[in-house]
């Protein structure tokens, strides 16, 4: 059994060793779990994301129960059993998504997954974030997965539905090195029925385009505006910027007493940052893409190589996977060595 240290990290690293637990069938136990955190332990989110961990390879668990400070997790094989997980309010269903995805390398046929939950909450990346960026990301090196979301879930009730589909795959290494121009970008604004009459999605797109003209950022847009049913009145909206084979996405959540408007033009503000730089993919994805340089090989270039990065590397390497990390001029270049 591998013994980790989740002091130094938050719900990543737990979500990183499920991933790798399941996929090489090896156990683990995590210690001092969150232990940085002002409330340390397993939150809502974390406990389903064990959940839905020990369903697919009818694992031994002890520990996975909220504010559980140690957690120990013994995998058996994977199986292709469908799986249903209520994460509870509005803890992050595409976070629950994320700790599966990795399995797409372990199954003999399709899994489904469907999770109850938020949809779109903060601290967790919007549902069509999943599905318009990291899905056709993935795809690029040979990743299949569909996402429907069957309704939208905003804090602080939740009560959203994401269902996921993940087909095997043996992926392509995976190599995001440079960035080519940008082909397009497609704006995501989606609000409860509630604010409907306040036309709070049309403005949000609005926010968008007045970000872009200060910037002096003169490109074409797609936009899409909705207004979906929901137990909880909330807004989001997802910038999809696609380069090539490259996609990378922006995103931003309402908040009360924060205009439509710049809510808009503050995920505008993160895309046009990320215009300025020469990064392959954005910050978020960067992170994302550590386990899948595990799992597929290959290289991918970030930033720089954070806290939050290192730690997930160190779980990532306890698994006995070579991820060798490069400084250059441009960044760091994460790779595993064959």
């Amino acid at each position: 059994m591998l013994h980790l240290d989740g002091g130094a990290g938050g719900g990543q690293l737990i979500r990183t060793a499920l991933s790798l637990s399941l996929v090489t069938g090896e156990a683990f136990e995590m210690k001092n779990i969150r232990g940085n955190r002002s409330t340390p332990g397993l939150k809502a989110q974390h406990v389903a994301c064990v959940s839905v961990a020990e369903s697919v390879a009818d694992a031994d668990v002890d520990g996975g129960v909220e504010g559980a400070s140690t957690l120990q997790f013994d995998p058996g094989p994977v199986t292709s059993d469908p799986v249903d997980v209520a994460v509870g309010t509005a803890g992050s269903t595409t976070l629950v998504s994320e700790t599966l995805l990795p399995v797409a390398v372990a199954l003999d046929d399709s899994l489904t997954l469907t999770v109850t939950g938020g949809t779109d909450v903060r601290w967790s990346p919007p549902a069509d974030y999943l599905r318009y960026v990291k899905r056709p990301l993935c795809a690029t090196f040979g990743v299949s997965f569909d996402v429907d979301v069957n309704r939208r879930g905003f804090y602080p009730a939740g009560g959203g539905r994401l269902a996921v589909r993940i087909d095997p795959a043996d992926p392509n290494p995976v190599e995001f090195l440079s960035r080519p121009p940008l082909d397009s970008l497609d704006v995501y604004s989606v609000a409860g029925k509630a604010l409907a009459d306040a036309s709070v999605a049309d403005r949000q797109v609005e926010g968008v385009r007045d970000g872009l003209a200060t910037a002096g950022i003169d490109v074409p847009i797609r936009t899409s505006a909705t207004y979906a049913e929901s137990t909880s009145p909330g807004t989001a909206v997802v910038l999809v910027a696609r380069c090539g084979e490259i996609v990378a996405g922006f995103d931003a959540y309402g908040e009360r007493g924060v205009r439509a408007e710049a809510v808009g033009a503050q995920a505008a503000e993160a895309f046009t940052d990320w215009c300025r730089s020469d990064a392959p993919v954005d910050r978020h994805m960067a992170d994302q893409l550590l386990v899948w340089v595990a799992l597929a090989g290959g290289r991918v270039r970030i930033p720089a190589v954070t806290e939050h990065v290192q730690t997930n590397l160190d779980v990532i390497r306890a698994f006995g996977y070579d991820i060798d990390v490069r400084e250059r001029d441009d960044g760091s270049v994460v790779e595993r060595i064959d």
